[in-house]
């Protein structure tokens, strides 16, 4: 091949790039789906919060099958509307086991993991803790996607390890203890185990339709909270459960649906990474709503725990 050719090729290369990059459709798909990232970021966030509020009226069950009841009866909706005009396909076999799967661990178990947290922990603490999640999805996507483990990873590892125990020091002041310590980090691997499936659930089954069926095997997974929940919502004031069913319809099935459709169109790496806004958010939120801040040195083992998962996403 003359110097010429070897010349022209990468030019070719390059035009072809910048014609896939420049087409509308994808940027137009892009768009929208980091916009389904920004809506689900600000609801989650907005959720650490209210979940916070509501604690004192609402044990860890009851409000998890009160927000999982609204929202599987608005996921229903969106997806009777959706069927109208592409139909429904629903999953089978492998990929409906792994969508309960996921939808039993993320739906119901982290639920009732953070809000029991929330009894413990301030929001802007739990929300600092589950964002541990990324550095864990990184090594899981490593072991069980084959992309790789890297010694940054390691090393992020080694700093949000050294950011954990920080944030354990400050149990026993009255603001956090041990117990919600440990629910932080168990909602943390929930997480992570979920958010792992999903990825593959996604490979063949409709992001709505995920998220519903996700959601309803969840709700049904706290149906044995029916009895506690009856009598929380006879104590608890309505605005307790008016919270709920707002986080039922917001966070749940309209954050869940923007993110499952940005987990089909984006790379797991890069939505990992906007999820370290969250603990940011809510710490703001917090501050506002609730006047209501982590103690500095749980705010400084967060910062170091962020620090790690933005180091574990780094390739050497």
């Amino acid at each position: 091949m003359s110097d010429c050719s070897l010349a022209a090729e990468p030019s070719r290369r390059h035009d072809r790039q910048v014609t896939t990059t420049d087409n509308p459709a994808i940027i137009r798909t892009r768009t929208s789906a980091t916009a389904a990232m920004a809506v689900t970021i600000l609801l989650w966030a907005s959720a650490f919060v209210v979940i916070r509020w509501a604690a004192p009226y609402l044990s860890p069950g009851s409000l998890a099958l009160l927000r999982l009841l609204p929202a599987a009866l608005a996921l229903t909706v969106f997806v009777l509307i959706r069927s109208r005009r592409t139909g429904l396909r629903l999953p089978t076999g492998r990929p409906l086991v792994l969508t309960i799967g996921y939808g039993v661990a993320w739906f119901a178990g982290y639920t009732v993991a953070l809000n029991w947290a929330e009894h413990h922990l301030d929001a802007g603490t739990a929300a600092m803790l589950v964002n541990v999640a990324p550095v864990l999805i990184a090594l899981g996507a490593g072991l069980l996607f084959g992309e790789g483990l890297p010694r940054p990873l390691f090393v992020g590892m080694g700093i949000a390890l050294v950011g954990v125990l920080l944030i354990s020091l400050t149990t026993g002041t009255g603001r956090s203890d041990v117990l919600g310590l440990v629910l932080g980090l168990l909602a943390a691997l929930l997480y992570t185990v979920s958010l792992l499936t999903q990825k593959v659930v996604l490979r063949s089954v409709d992001p709505l339709v995920a998220t519903w069926t996700g959601c309803v095997a969840g709700l049904l997974a706290t149906v044995p909270f029916a009895g506690q929940a009856y009598g929380d919502i006879v104590r608890a004031p309505v605005s307790a459960t008016i919270a709920a069913i707002l986080l039922g319809i917001g966070p749940t099935a309209i954050g869940f649906s923007t993110w499952a459709y940005a987990q089909s169109h984006l790379p797991t790496g890069q939505l990992a990474a906007a999820s370290l806004i969250i603990p940011v958010v809510a710490m703001i939120m917090s501050a506002i709503a609730l006047r209501e801040l982590p103690p500095v040195l749980a705010i400084l083992g967060g910062l170091i725990c962020l620090l790690g998962v933005v180091v574990s996403r780094r390739r050497a």
